[in-house]
């Protein structure tokens, strides 16, 4: 059963070799999405602190606030509070600045498979989303 269209015949063999470059494109998709899930939700409570910190400029220095740590709430004071704020964003920028990296990584890594794949299969394949 062919489904490619009518009059279309498919002179190309598919090797071991092609299947296994095939299938690690499919993987490096899947990892791709999962990373960009990832780092959209790092990017998210980014902006959460961000905002968090502005609101926190508008209160005295002396006034306490309420901080989470873990799964419990512990009294600080704004300026305490601030500090570990300025902590989790740069915790947060160098995950960010990682996932970024891996993200560049894989996209080299498919451009490639993708090159070779469309050099041997021509439009035979679909590499395309």
């Amino acid at each position: 059963m062919e489904l490619l269209p009518e009059g279309q015949k498919n002179t190309t063999e598919v090797l071991f070799e092609d299947q296994k470059k095939i299938n690690k494109f499919s993987s490096l998709i899947s990892n791709k999405d999962e990373l960009e899930a990832q780092l959209a939700s790092l990017k998210s409570e980014k902006e959460y602190c961000g905002d968090l910190e502005l609101e926190l400029e508008l209160l005295d220095e002396d006034d306490k606030v309420q901080y989470k740590v873990g799964d419990a709430f512990v009294f600080l004071k704004v300026e305490s509070a601030v500090k570990r704020i300025e902590a989790e964003n740069e915790r947060l920028d160098a995950k960010i600045d990682e996932i970024d990296g891996e993200i560049d990584a894989i996209d080299t890594q498919l451009s490639e498979l993708k090159e070779q794949l469309y050099a041997k299969f021509g439009n035979n394949i679909n590499l395309e989303r």
